[in-house]
């Protein structure tokens, strides 16, 4: 695979991520639980959705195939998103979403901390900016799962059920392949087993102090980096692409 390919399908990666989850957290608009979030959780949407356009518009300029960051978002079938598998899940209560945010933003802050220092410039610039953003997602979710989870007696239960239901998606954050090693070695992107022990610490630190049990022996699922997802991104695509596909010719 040439670099320029490499380094294409590592863009996508980074990019439909943050577009997924971006996407998902704007679903909360006017529906969160006191006006306050509902602002936060808006906010956090449009930081995701920002990083998602300056890293999907720089996987086409290296692409060199006339596609934009919305041709990338709005035109590629499910199986050509590399997402991953935790960002899809669908948002269920608040405490749904706030743990699968703590989940990806502790995993996507230790990511961007290293690639700062890519060797690829443009990867590097997008990942320092996205850190400023990233820090405030893990300080807010994390603020959250504490106060769910050492909370009432309900909000620790449904807490703990959530956490139950999504750390079966935790290795596919970590779940590096050819890409990834062959950009590691182009000192462009950086080794994910290192990360993984790292990222366990803190998140199981946040987790233990609200209370919450790390499930054990869980069987987990993997594959984001090959197209392979669960059936909630074919419906949330369905929705996201509904307008744009309907009128392709459409101008703002």
């Amino acid at each position: 695979m040439e670099i320029k390919d490499l380094i294409f399908n590592y863009s996508l990666r980074l990019g439909d991520s943050s577009l997924v989850i971006g996407h998902r957290l704007s679903e909360w608009c006017g529906h969160g639980p006191i006006l306050e979030e509902d602002i936060a959780m808006t906010n956090l949407a449009l930081d995701l959705v920002g990083q998602a356009r300056t890293i999907l518009t720089y996987a086409g300029e290296v692409e060199e195939n006339d596609r934009t960051e919305d041709s990338l978002a709005y035109y590629r079938d499910e199986r050509g998103y590399r997402n991953l598998l935790l960002v899809e899940q669908p948002n269920g209560d608040f405490a749904m979403t706030m743990i699968r945010q703590f989940l990806f933003s502790s995993y996507q802050l230790l990511l961007y901390e290293k690639l700062q220092y890519s060797k690829d410039k443009t990867i590097a610039a997008f990942a320092e900016k996205s850190m400023k953003e990233v820090i405030y997602h893990v300080r807010h979710s994390s603020k959250w799962i504490l106060r769910l989870g050492d909370g009432t007696a309900e909000s620790h239960e449904r807490a703990q059920n959530v956490l139950n239901q999504l750390w079966r998606f935790t290795d596919d954050l970590f779940d590096g392949d050819e890409v990834d090693a062959e950009l590691t070695k182009l000192g462009i992107a950086t080794d994910l087993s290192l990360l993984k022990p790292v990222w366990f610490e803190i998140v199981k630190k946040t987790f233990d102090e609200a209370t919450l049990i790390i499930p054990q022996g869980e069987w987990m699922i993997r594959g984001s980096r090959k197209g392979i997802h669960t059936e909630h991104l074919g419906f949330m695509l369905a929705e996201m692409q509904s307008l744009p596909r309907a009128y392709p010719d459409a101008k703002w």
